[in-house]
């Protein structure tokens, strides 16, 4: 694909074929409507589940870039406007600022960047090029200019990388993180990385760092340059972060099983994109809500947990020039303002229609968000059923060609449930309390049970099949061997079965006793087999029929293949476990 480039100081970007490449990409009581944009009655889609009980990533924000050397800084007022909360505000949570290779420009984004932590946000820096005196030039192609950084320097570059980083903090500004480098593979204008020199840098120099690391910054989410670092367990140990840009990433890449298994206690976020283009006006509609698109799947095919847009004010950007939201940053409002940092993407129903788009966050167990982009050009009667829940209103917000996060009003919850009106082109953000009521189990459901004080999942040890294979915890991959299925033995109770090996949870040798091992063996539905689910407040504690004793992680411990015990009920957290749907 194309990737053409105005003058240096402008920075837009062009996607000739962008577009064309993107384009190919049990009921329950129904309450009156919330909104109404046709004549006609709305198409009714099938119910969306939202889970708050099923969590998937956690969300670390919403946010653009600023650089002030290229396009000027922020004013005062737009500040407001980018990281404010309230009515008329876009809510960001993340600012991206550049790492300038001299010191002297050092401060130039300071201020927009004291004031964005004043509202709350995270502060993330990218470099496009290291000090000149750490750079060589090179032949790559047809470019006899190229840009890279000096084996010799690469010591030196890491503590640059530090001093930036110790420069904002003694400024006021404590980066969240810092990247090796923006855009190594498309560095036409700035500095190009191999992957074998993005990994020899992590292997040995970015240990040094003083803040989180972030790698690659691939432009179009090139797996071929975060893969190296996956697959080596010493430059895995050094990048906290693996960062990505989507410039025209098919939505059919946007998935990362690679990170999904090496990734254990990293992060993925989406660092810089905009969408669908930069020649547009960001007011033009109904073309603004491809950013709703866009940001659904990012957050749901992706699962990033950041999505950053660039240069948070410009002509196709989130905030006009004249300062005022876009219709693309209002789509981008509607999950920015109302999902915020720390929140859990949930599971939902995520294509309940045709050009229906719908992705749920909880915060903590008592908030659900829920974001439903309708692209269609008709009204979608749109059922939405809270699983494991229960909520007694819900109030919304809607965007549409004529109206920007309008407010909805609130409406009413039956049993779970709630029925709105999803206007055509429209995007609508719900918000409810919710009480939430773990002990509703689908038994035909595969769950991660995630260990509320390790964050390690139940795991059957080294993938025995056998009769007594011992039960321990490990980080999170979603194997078969992490998975279990709920099996109704009636009266409340329910034995726990491995997919990978058809075993179920077992107290072995029937033992009474504190610190009794826990260990797979063939069901047989004995009483030491079968386990009762109590509360602990969006978590469960899992009790054994057979000795009254509680499934627990053995002396809290956080470690990998540490044994699954029974131990007498005390609520404590190693004994509280999620629930996560992966099959």
């Amino acid at each position: 694909m194309t990737h053409v480039r105005k003058e240096p100081a402008s920075r837009e970007r062009m996607w000739p074929s962008r577009r064309s490449v993107l384009a190919t990409m049990g009921a329950l009581p129904v309450l009156t409507a919330l909104t109404s944009a046709a004549t006609a009655a709305p198409a009714a889609a099938a119910t969306a589940v939202i889970d708050p009980t099923a969590r998937r990533q956690t969300i670390r924000g919403f946010g653009g870039m600023a650089h002030a050397a290229w396009i000027g800084d922020l004013t005062a007022a737009q500040r407001e406007t980018a990281f404010g909360t309230g009515d008329g505000r876009l809510g960001f949570s993340v600012l991206r600022i550049p790492v300038p290779e001299n010191q002297a420009d050092w401060s130039r984004d300071l201020a927009t960047a004291r004031r964005a932590v004043e509202l709350g946000a995270t502060v993330i820096a990218s470099p496009w090029n290291p000090p000149a005196s750490m750079v060589e030039t090179f032949v790559r192609g047809s470019q006899t200019d190229a840009r890279r950084l000096r084996h010799d320097m690469y010591g030196a570059y890491a503590q640059h990388l530090n001093d930036f980083a110790a420069h904002m903090r003694n400024n006021g500004v404590n980066l969240y993180g810092i990247s090796v480098q923006n855009e190594p593979d498309y560095a036409h204008d700035w500095t190009w990385w191999t992957p074998t020199e993005m990994v020899r840098f992590l292997r040995e120099n970015a240990g040094s760092i003083s803040t989180r690391v972030i790698a690659p910054e691939s432009f179009q989410y090139l797996k071929n340059i975060s893969d190296p670092i996956l697959n080596d367990s010493a430059a895995l140990a050094n990048v906290d972060i693996i960062g990505a840009h989507l410039y025209g990433t098919p939505y059919a890449n946007f998935p990362y099983p690679l990170f999904q298994q090496r990734g254990a206690g990293k992060e993925l976020w989406m660092t810089e994109v905009y969408h669908p283009n930069s020649s547009d006006s960001a007011d033009l509609w109904p073309q603004a809500l491809d950013v709703g698109e866009h940001i659904h799947h990012a957050m749901v095919d992706a699962e990033f947990q950041a999505y950053i847009w660039w240069y948070i004010r410009r002509s196709y950007g989130p905030l006009r020039e004249d300062g005022q939201i876009s219709k693309r940053g209002a789509c981008m409002a509607h999950f920015a303002r109302f999902v915020r940092p720390g929140y859990a993407r949930i599971e939902a129903t995520a294509n309940p229609a045709s050009n229906v788009y719908v992705s749920a966050y909880a915060g903590g167990d008592s908030t659900v968000v829920i974001v439903a982009v309708n692209k269609g050009t008709s009204a979608t009667s749109q059922q939405f059923s809270l699983a494991n829940s229960t909520a007694s209103s819900v109030s919304s917000w809607l965007t549409d060609g004529s109206r920007n996060l309008a407010s909805q009003g609130a409406t009413g919850v039956s049993n779970g449930s709630f029925t709105a009106t999803l206007p055509a082109r429209s995007v609508t953000t719900f918000v409810t309390g919710v009480t939430q009521t773990p002990g509703g189990i689908d038994t035909s459901a595969w769950y991660a049970l995630v260990n509320r004080n390790s964050g390690k999942a139940l795991d059957v040890y080294n993938l025995s099949t056998a009769d007594g294979g011992r039960i321990t915890q490990w980080s999170r991959n979603n194997g078969n061997q992490q998975q279990w299925q709920f099996v109704d033995s009636g009266g409340g109770y329910y034995r726990v079965k491995s997919r990978h090996s058809g075993k179920v949870l077992d107290v072995y040798d029937f033992s009474t006793a504190n610190g009794g091992a826990i260990v797979q063996w063939a069901d047989h539905n004995g009483a030491n087999q079968q386990w009762r689910t109590a509360d602990s407040g969006g978590y469960l504690r899992l009790i054994s029929r057979h000795s009254g004793k509680a499934l627990e992680v053995q002396n809290a411990s956080t470690a990998d293949g540490a044994s699954i015990v029974q131990y007498d009920d005390w609520n404590g957290a190693n004994q509280q476990w999620q629930l996560v749907r992966v099959g």
